[in-house]
């Protein structure tokens, strides 16, 4: 799980900074500063169509943080958050560990500043590490984070706000259960999803805007992000609006212009 250094403020050059990637997106719709031009130009874009982005991306982060919790104090002490995008604070690291610093955490994401980014955190703690792997990728980013993971054991897999970046032609639930094939009894699973369902058309332009600048997003009904639970039984309230999931006080004002869906299966 070793990877390069970067010398000060270098971007290395396997980093393609004239294409947008959806973690540095992401990052540019929580506030963040890891992200490029080409990054702030697709995420503009996108925002004078769907400004409920802004409040899509902060519902997700918040879900991924209940849950996290949640399942940490139901006894998980393992972790592994694929598609992790960048380690924002408070992440999952940062909620496991804090409970007991020997609680496991992989990151998993192809993005080469993520990777980067991650790697730093595995100099403070031996109980975090980083995969730079694409999602796609199970036997690679299984065996590389079986060297910190004990799947034998209970573990968390968190597909939080990922999997609508994968084409309905790569199949994201047959790929969610080829992981599901390999954790034990006992395990979990967190998946949030993007939604076309409040404004189809509008998110039918946003994703061939994407597919135009060279990335993916599909939004998807209720129906097929339920498809990717494979079957497991959901913990309550079930899939519901990711500000709707459990939370720990009563939903704003702009909860529903989150437009994800979320929820927990128990393996």
């Amino acid at each position: 799980m070793a990877g390069r250094q970067r010398q000060g403020n270098e971007v290395p050059s396997d980093i393609r900074t004239d294409i947008p990637h959806p973690a540095r997106v992401y990052d540019y719709y929580l506030g963040g500063k890891d992200n490029f031009a080409a990054d702030r130009d697709a995420a503009e874009w996108a925002l004078q169509l769907l400004p409920q982005l802004r409040d899509y991306a902060r519902g997700n982060r918040a879900f991924m943080v209940r849950t996290t919790r949640l399942l940490r104090e139901t006894g998980v002490r393992q972790f592994l958050d694929i598609g992790s995008g960048f380690p924002t604070s408070p992440n999952v690291h940062e909620i496991t560990q804090e409970a007991d610093p020997s609680n496991r955490v992989v990151y998993v994401d192809n993005d080469p500043m993520v990777f980067l980014h991650a790697e730093a955190l595995m100099a403070q703690s031996t109980s975090t590490g980083v995969v730079r792997a694409d999602l796609r990728d199970e036997e690679i980013v299984l065996g590389e984070a079986g060297k910190l993971l004990d799947f034998t054991q209970p573990v968390a897999l968190l597909f939080v706000a990922c999997l609508h970046h994968i084409p309905d032609e790569d199949n994201p639930a047959g790929i969610v259960a080829r992981y599901l094939r390999h954790v034990a009894p006992g395990s979990y699973m967190v998946l949030s999803h993007y939604t076309d369902e409040f404004a189809p058309e509008r998110v039918r332009a946003h994703e061939e805007e994407a597919r135009r600048r060279h990335s993916s997003v599909t939004g998807r009904s209720k129906e097929a992000i339920t498809a990717m639970f494979n079957g497991r039984e959901l913990l309550d309230p079930g899939l519901v609006l990711v500000n709707y999931w459990r939370p720990n006080i009563r939903p704003g004002p702009n909860a529903d212009r989150a437009w994800a869906y979320g929820g927990v299966a128990l393996i």
